[in-house]
């Protein structure tokens, strides 16, 4: 346990942000025994242009001018920074000599901003962790001088097209320079491990205290009708993430399954056969809270994810959810999933999701189901930071030797 030091966290997410996040989460968990500065990424002069009536952003023009504070107290141990600097928008730059010079000028401008915030909290031998920002923060270990740099990887971003130009090249540079890279996916920990030999698995955070089955009062009125057994997924119905061939697999092949997808479509799945099938229910998007009980409905739960470049590494926390319900779920097979092996159903083709499926709504017992719920609750955000900082004690020992 690390306790009485000051973190500063780093990262792609504002503290601000619309959608949740690995570091937010991480950030406050550390805050309970540590001083933390969360650090919002500076803005660039296209984001300013292009989102300039977005009210998040409005804030942060308001800040730039002096009209509200950039250093926000959050609570006793724990502050948000505002870096009132705006950044050259160079991350799609083909030419790297060029891009290099932009991005030690961006990252002069951060680091002046964040040694402001450092002198004010009067932080000392600090501890800087980065959530995969890769280029804002490339020198920020030469420029900060913490005494422990931790880069943090939970999704293999040079994948994404955004980042492939100079991510490639950036984000394994970033990875060798740092004391120690920790990764949410035993996967993503192999990848690192290629650039730096300090790279670990340290397990995934959760939150799962909606997703308890004495919590739900009623069937929801679109699902009740629905008939038995219901093969179900509750999540961004996206064709880059999810296997539309699997889904229409298993209704086509199982006619007398119920397959209930729960979220937001986009054009493809919008466009897909599934529409066709009598067998197959489009429940739309829900608000958060009302998702347990929609789980709660069905009878086995699926992540049919895709695997390509974006999908294969990912920790999908919505498998933590499933297994919080005590629910069978039945996931494509990936290095990230051997983590819930015996827990849950690894389905490496469409025709085996289908005797996965079966096979799952056949041997389950309340004794699985409450083996599940228990893994799932041990998934928690206090054990997460528990292996990180295992991880940061043992690099600070050996630089210290």
């Amino acid at each position: 346990m690390i306790k009485n030091r000051d973190i500063i966290v780093v990262g792609l997410q504002a503290l601000d942000s619309r959608i949740g996040s690995n570091c937010i989460n991480l950030a406050y968990e550390f805050a309970k025994h540590n001083r933390v500065l969360y650090v919002n990424y500076p803005l660039d002069r296209l984001t300013l242009i292009r989102e300039k009536d977005d009210p998040l952003i409005q804030k942060r023009i308001k800040i730039m001018k002096g009209e509200e504070p950039n250093l926000v107290k959050i609570n006793d141990t724990m502050w948000n920074l505002y870096p009132n600097t705006k950044l050259e928008s160079i991350s799609q730059l083909p030419v790297n000599w060029l891009f290099d010079v932009l991005n030690k000028i961006n990252n002069k401008r951060f680091a002046r901003e964040i040694k402001k915030a450092i002198e004010e909290l009067n932080f000392k031998d600090f501890i800087i962790f980065n959530d995969s920002d890769m280029f804002r923060s490339f020198y920020l270990p030469e420029l900060l001088k913490p005494k422990t740099y931790v880069y943090y990887t939970r999704d293999n971003m040079i994948a994404v097209d955004f980042w492939k130009t100079q991510g490639i090249r950036i984000e394994a540079q970033h990875m060798a320079k740092a004391d120690l890279v920790v990764a949410n996916s035993t996967y993503l920990a192999d990848l690192a491990r290629k650039f730096n030999e300090h790279s670990y698995y340290v397990g995934q955070g959760c939150d799962v205290s909606l997703f308890d089955k004495k919590l739900i009062k009623e069937v929801p009125k679109d699902i009740a009708p629905i008939k038995k057994p219901i093969i179900g997924y509750i999540g961004a119905l996206l064709a880059l993430r999810l296997d539309l061939e699997v889904i229409i697999h298993i209704a086509q092949a199982r006619p007398d399954w119920s397959v209930v997808l729960v979220g937001p479509e986009d054009d493809e799945f919008k466009n897909s056969e599934l529409h066709n099938l009598e067998n197959v229910y489009f429940l739309g998007s829900k608000k958060m809270e009302e998702l347990p009980s929609y789980l709660n409905a069905f009878d086995v739960a699926i992540n049919p994810q895709k695997l390509n470049e974006v999908t294969i590494g990912n920790y999908p926390r919505k498998i933590d959810e499933y297994l919080a319900m005590g629910k069978p779920t039945v996931q494509t097979k990936t290095k990230a999933m051997e983590v819930f092996e015996g827990y849950v159903y690894l389905a490496e083709t469409k025709e085996e999701y289908v005797t996965l499926i079966d096979q799952a709504l056949k041997e389950n017992t309340p004794e699985k189901e409450a083996e599940r719920e228990k893994l799932a609750r041990s998934h928690t955000w206090e054990n997460n930071v528990k292996e990180i900082y295992d991880k940061i004690e043992m690099i600070e020992k050996l630089k210290n030797k």
